[in-house]
């Protein structure tokens, strides 16, 4: 190492200028590069982010694509789904347009439209807010529902969304201040009756209200490391007001609140007056009305005035899903066996039973994967010891190797 009277050594972490991209040199002290990006990220976290200019948002821009070219991009990794599309589309663009325009007091003050996305499991809603973040390059983290509690309580308290969306954003203020959130399963913390219990429903209505503040726009105090908080902690204080909030659930029985509302019934008796309406159709007809019924209060519906749905995916859908999006499953299969120096291909045939099965245990798309994968366990097994090169997977072989999930789906 360089002596110290030759000064050319940083005097943080020692580290000598030949091995430093730049070296700042003081009065009597010098200072690399990586050391000076280390301190800044210091400074923030210690003066909880106050170090940053204000104002910053107004000078926020990116090229945001129009709400057509949003759900073109959409439509090349998610099958179907027009409508949820659609309602993604509009409200991510004029997000995000409100954004760049702020600061504009000349201007209306636009509010941001929350999302709540409604549908079975395996629908795509997931898939859908993942690939939005994608396209946007903005940070984005999903938040489970389930593991969240009041505060005090064992789990986890809402702001930890908040804190796993600073780190996405690899601890950039700015950055995590206009993000995306998708809360899954937040069907799940409806409230658990109509009548008041003398127990504390503290997974349930109480976090509901929990969210409420952080929907609509608070100054959430978070911990930078996550986990639990504690009096001695330093807190990063991040203004929730312009992160936008997606939320999906599959809110099963729910079309059995849709049903009772129209006056009909969920296997699709003709009302009078009105036309024959399939227990498919019923979650098309999803109201307000329908979401307080089935357990989220007034107060967090109206934070999320974006409501739309998904269709359950028939036989068709899931045949696309299986060969059509980019990242389609078959697709996969057939590059990682490309890697091994294998030829994959699957016989039509072969495609329609696993179809079939997926449709009899209803687990939309990710019944497609959990049949894959137990189809391929062996070929992806043996793949790289084979001598034969070429590999055609048949109607027979996807009979016989799926016997042992019919054998547990008949007990």
């Amino acid at each position: 190492m360089a002596s110290k009277k030759s000064g050319s050594f940083c005097s943080f972490c020692g580290k000598p200028k030949e091995e430093a991209t730049m070296l700042i040199s003081g009065i009597e002290a010098n200072i690399c590069d990586a050391c000076v990006e280390q301190a800044s990220k210091i400074v923030d976290v210690e003066m909880g982010g106050v170090s940053k200019k204000k104002g910053a948002d107004s000078n926020f821009n990116i090229a945001l694509p129009k709400p057509s070219d949003i759900k073109k991009h959409l439509d090349e990794y998610v099958i179907g789904q027009d409508q949820a599309k659609k309602v993604l589309s509009v409200s991510v663009y004029n997000h995000y347009k409100r954004l760049m325009n702020i600061g504009d007091k000349n201007e209306i003050e636009i509010e941001k439209s929350n999302v709540l996305m409604v549908g079975e499991t395996g629908t795509g809603k997931t898939l859908l807010v993942r690939t939005l973040a994608k396209i946007l390059k903005v940070p984005f983290c999903i938040a489970d529902a389930t593991v969240l509690t009041e505060a005090g309580y064992v789990g986890e308290d809402v702001e930890s969304v908040i804190s796993r969306l600073y780190q996405a954003s690899d601890y950039d203020f700015d950055a995590t201040q206009r993000g995306i959130v998708y809360i899954d399963e937040i069907d799940k913390i409806a409230r658990k009756g109509d009548n008041p219990s003398i127990s504390r429903d503290v997974s349930g209505e109480g976090v509901q209200q929990g969210l409420l503040k952080l929907l609509e726009g608070t100054i959430a105090n978070i911990a930078p490391e996550g986990g639990r908080k504690h009096p001695d902690q330093k807190f990063v204080k991040i203004d929730t007001r312009n992160i936008l909030f997606i939320c999906g659930g599959a809110f099963n029985g729910i079309d059995r609140l849709i049903a009772r509302r129209l006056n009909n019934s969920a296997v699709g008796f003709v009302t009078q007056g009105k036309d024959r309406i399939t227990e498919t159709d019923l979650i098309e007809q999803i109201a307000p009305s329908d979401l307080r019924s089935f357990g989220l209060i007034p107060e967090i519906i109206g934070r999320m005035p974006m409501i739309t749905y998904l269709q359950p995916l028939d036989r068709e859908a899931l045949k696309d899903i299986l060969s059509k999006p980019k990242n389609a499953i078959l697709k996969q299969y057939i590059k990682l066996m490309e890697l091994e120096g294998v030829t994959l291909d699957f016989d039509k045939k072969a495609i329609e039973v696993i179809i079939s099965k997926a449709v009899e245990f209803k687990l939309g798309a990710r019944g497609l994967r959990t049949i894959c994968e137990k189809l391929m366990l062996d070929v992806m097994y043996d793949a790289p010891d084979r001598k034969d090169k070429n590999i055609t997977i048949t109607a027979d072989m996807v009979v016989e190797k799926l016997a042992d999930l019919d054998k547990s789906k008949a007990a």
